[in-house]
């Protein structure tokens, strides 16, 4: 039975492009699908096939400027902050939407944090998307942000029993007085933990699996990792990928502005010489990286699949999409984390021995070159963590678990239930 579906997204390509294959997927189950997303991306959703509006254009005004911060507990002090500025708008936008389109079911991206209180306000079926590992708890793995290695036995345990609320209590302090606001406006019961809150959704589908990500048992039934879910825009391939050659290495910045161009800066002068063609990608603006030797192409956007296709090694900002987008491609990693949840991207890349972690204070052209080499030689575990987001089952195991959670809730009769958020009259 085809039911109508809405998405709703946070302001990030980022975000969006990881959820297309699971819309798409839904659509061709013959669900209708709704999205709504940043405006400058609705023509590229409505061509292929489905309805999309934009969010209000507040919501992508209110940015990011944690790459200013001296410590990961600044830093997401900062996302804290812009995450609930945005919510006090997203969740009377998603209301509205809810009301004009009378969907069957939702699906609300993981970080707008509002419009997940819309949805859990509206009484239907509703699934978060996270396109990074969720800050969940889990035993057996240490506390979500600072980007530490899962430790086995008892001392692990005793490490993240320290750890965790060092970590989660400093956060909490800060993430619980403005979400808590956010929720009661909404009709929401407040919550006392991050966990709370973050496991508030019947579905969360996490892009993301084994063996990159750790175990999770104790997350199932209502977190499901469904495998990475790389997607970008239909595009013409340029001649010169497909031009035959020596290897290429394709270094990739953040696609919000995070002050990164210093990952760009460190690949053209370290990779100078090189056996490889280097291909550097800054789709938040080019920066001036001054002459550019005969093996380094600078590009805005250029489609990373076609070059993967051809890569020996990604160099990468940590983004979970980029990296996970080459290691799905069997391309070996080097990441060197800039802030937000990119410490825990690394982390996960050196413990499945699929790449080289190099931190951003340590990032010098020869450091970085030395770091190309030795991920070079580790594509075996890139290969296995491909194999793994394969066997998780990505948009058809995601198009699944919602037509199972539509099919048992009880279809919401009201869709002015969402009462609309601080934001509404």
């Amino acid at each position: 039975m085809m039911s109508r579906i809405l998405a709703y997204t946070s302001p990030a390509i980022g975000h969006l492009f990881p959820m297309t294959p699971l819309l798409l997927e839904l659509t061709r189950r013959g669900h209708q699908v709704d999205v709504r997303t940043l405006a400058d991306q609705v023509d590229l959703m409505r061509g292929l096939g489905l309805a999309a509006e934009p969010i209000d254009e507040r919501i992508a005004g209110i940015e990011h400027r944690d790459f200013g911060t001296k410590s990961t507990l600044e830093a997401l002090s900062a996302s804290v902050d812009v995450f609930v500025r945005r919510a006090a708008i997203d969740a009377g936008d998603l209301a509205a939407a809810i009301a004009s389109t009378s969907p069957d079911a939702v699906i609300v991206d993981f970080n707008s944090w509002g419009a997940r209180a819309a949805a859990q306000a509206w009484g239907g079926p509703w699934a978060a998307f996270c396109p990074f590992t969720p800050p969940v708890t889990s035993r057996g793995t240490p506390p979500f942000g600072p980007g530490f290695p899962p430790l086995a036995g008892a001392l692990g345990r005793l490490r993240d029993g320290l750890l965790r609320p060092l970590v989660m209590g400093q956060l909490e302090k800060r993430f619980l007085p403005g979400i808590n606001g956010i929720l009661i406006a909404n009709g929401v019961p407040a919550v006392t933990s991050a966990d709370g809150f973050f496991r508030s959704a019947p579905l969360t589908l996490v892009a993301t699996s084994e063996p990159f990500e750790y175990p999770h048992p104790d997350w199932a039934p209502d977190i499901r990792l469904i495998g990475a879910l790389p997607w970008e825009p239909p595009a013409e391939v340029p001649v010169w990928v497909q031009e035959p050659g020596d290897p290429f290495v394709l270094v990739t910045t953040s696609s919000e502005y995070q002050a990164d161009e210093a990952l760009a800066r460190a690949a053209v002068q370290g990779l100078d010489g090189e056996p490889c063609r280097v291909v550097i990608t800054m789709p938040a603006g080019v920066a001036d990286l001054g002459p550019l030797p005969a093996n380094v192409r600078v590009e805005r956007f250029v489609p990373h699949g076609p070059v993967l296709a051809r890569s020996a090694v990604a160099v990468t900002h940590g983004g979970m999409g980029a990296t996970q987008k080459a290691l799905s491609a069997g391309v070996p990693c080097v990441v060197v984390p800039f802030g937000r949840d990119q410490l825990e991207v690394a982390a996960r890349v050196k413990h499945a021995d699929a790449g080289v972690r190099l931190p951003k204070g340590r990032l010098t052209p020869e450091r970085l070159r030395d770091a190309v080499r030795r991920a070079a030689g580790m594509a075996d575990g890139a290969r296995r963590i491909a194999s793994g987001y394969r066997a998780a089952g990505g948009a058809a195991a995601g198009a699944e678990a919602v037509d199972e959670l539509i099919s048992r809730k009880p279809r919401n009769p009201d869709p002015q239930a969402a009462r609309g958020g601080p934001d509404q009259p």
